[in-house]
């Protein structure tokens, strides 16, 4: 008799292994992961059925491999040219976000183009859909819809209608009653993606799944379901902002650091080919407190303005000023504040500091910490920044400006949109035709660029 572990209970995540089962992995945190193990049992050496013979890499067929266009412009440039057939792809992103209708979107121009698809909806019944599918005008013949939450009649509408497309809405309302647990459980999302992505691998069927994700952000069932996929993008968005990000966190058929663009209205989500006009403002006249830089999402420039205001001193201030920033990091943004002052001799200390980016961009990127400190510091003195300069570079605790990567990238970006001068590190070494680009090594230098001195 096969003997039994000592510890039968497992995590499927992480493999983390315990004496009686629990709700939570200790090792991993991961909610109802936890699983028993039946007794082990021995491999079989005995040669199995062949399915397709080994052929020489360089003979096997390509033709049944060319990705498709979507239609959609800034999807097809995130997944590397479009869709695959037999490939696999995960679109995860927060409630409300417009996964639903983006990919309702993509499945109408596929049918547009007389390729069937089939539209899986488990949250919503099928007169919901089509209501939505109205609105943004996506009813065409070749789109076939239907609401289910079982596997079995899953795969009999596949049979049925034979498509080419096939898109679950969502993964974690799909169940089977062969697997254990409920729909949405680790068990199940594992057994229900593992059969979809089977059928659609062997009948080149291009798949589209939809996930949830949890409190934190990260995709929501096991962490088996973003290996076995062949796309993982993550959709973003602010609810009061129309913008919407779709990230290529993994790509077998194209690079992961690609970012597309989107705009999501009544009418539907369309395709935001240079949206660098949605994060900077013009105005007729220069304005202390803002500088423009050139931030990198993925291997896309974008041109992303930032605003400071800096309030009048206080005599009695105790140490109460305030700092608020909005699509900024706080802590980096206060490291700067303290370096402004303290190697700059720009005087913050006691001031309530306000620093924002316009359109609701978020900024991570170091290379935002120059035209960060440019911004106060107009701001504090009231002196208005040149309206054709863009600052790129970050900041050092000692005052020193560091390399960042990509300034031709970004640069080439501002020349093409009318900026005429540049603020950049030190060793650069980057030349633009009819763009002044100033190197700078210190803080207190680029002050001194633009005409603004410290007490």
């Amino acid at each position: 008799m096969a003997k039994v572990e000592k510890e039968p209970f497992r995590c499927s995540e992480c493999g983390w292994a315990s004496q009686k089962w629990v709700g939570r992995c200790g090792e991993c945190q991961a909610w109802g992961s936890v699983e028993e193990l039946a007794a082990p049992k021995k491999l079989s050496l005995v040669a199995g059925t062949i399915t397709s013979k080994a052929t020489p890499i360089g003979d096997v067929d390509l033709s049944s491999a060319r990705a498709r266009a979507t239609g959609v412009s800034e999807l097809d440039r995130v997944l590397g040219g479009g869709l695959v057939p037999g490939a696999a792809i995960l679109l995860a992103g927060e409630p409300g976000v417009g996964k639903s209708t983006l990919l309702l979107s993509v499945a109408a121009q596929t049918a547009a183009k007389g390729i069937p698809a089939l539209y899986i909806s488990g949250e919503e019944s099928a007169s919901q859909v089509r209501l939505r599918a109205e609105r943004i005008n996506a009813v065409d013949p070749k789109l076939f819809l239907a609401s289910e939450t079982d596997l079995g009649a899953v795969i009999a509408h596949i049979d049925a209608v034979k498509p080419e497309l096939l898109i679950i809405d969502s993964v974690q309302t799909i169940g089977s009653s062969t697997a254990d647990g409920s729909p949405g459980g680790v068990t199940q999302v594992r057994e229900v993606a593992g059969a979809l992505i089977r059928i659609c691998k062997d009948r080149d069927i291009t798949l589209l799944l939809v996930g949830h994700v949890t409190k934190d952000g990260s995709i929501a069932g096991p962490r088996l379901l973003e290996h076995i996929v062949d796309v993982v993008l993550q959709f973003e968005g602010e609810r009061h902002s129309r913008l919407r990000l779709i990230r290529a966190i993994k790509n077998r058929f194209g690079a992961s650091d690609e970012v597309g663009c989107f705009d999501l209205s009544d009418t539907g989500i369309e395709s935001v080919l240079d949206p660098t006009g949605l994060f900077t403002s013009r105005h007729a006249e220069p304005v202390p407190g803002t500088c423009v830089t050139v931030t990198l999402e993925g291997r896309r420039p974008l041109l992303a303005e930032i605003q400071a205001l800096v309030s009048a001193g206080r005599e009695n201030d105790f140490g109460n000023a305030r700092r608020v920033t909005s699509g900024l990091d706080s802590a980096r943004t206060s490291m700067t504040l303290a370096v402004l002052e303290l190697r700059a001799h720009i005087r913050v200390g006691g001031r309530d500091v306000y620093a924002a980016t316009v359109g609701g961009m978020k900024m991570s990127e170091p290379a935002a910490d120059l035209a960060l400190a440019l911004a106060v510091a107009s701001a504090a003195k009231g002196l208005a920044l040149p309206a054709d300069l863009v600052a790129i570079g970050e900041v050092g605790l000692a005052g020193e400006i560091r390399k960042v990567s990509g300034v031709s990238r970004r640069l080439a970006e501002a020349y093409r949109l009318g900026f005429k001068r540049a603020l950049v590190p030190a060793g650069s070494e980057v030349k633009i035709d009819g763009m002044e680009v100033v190197e700078v090594s210190r803080l207190d230098q680029a002050l001194q660029r633009v005409k603004i001195t410290g007490e």
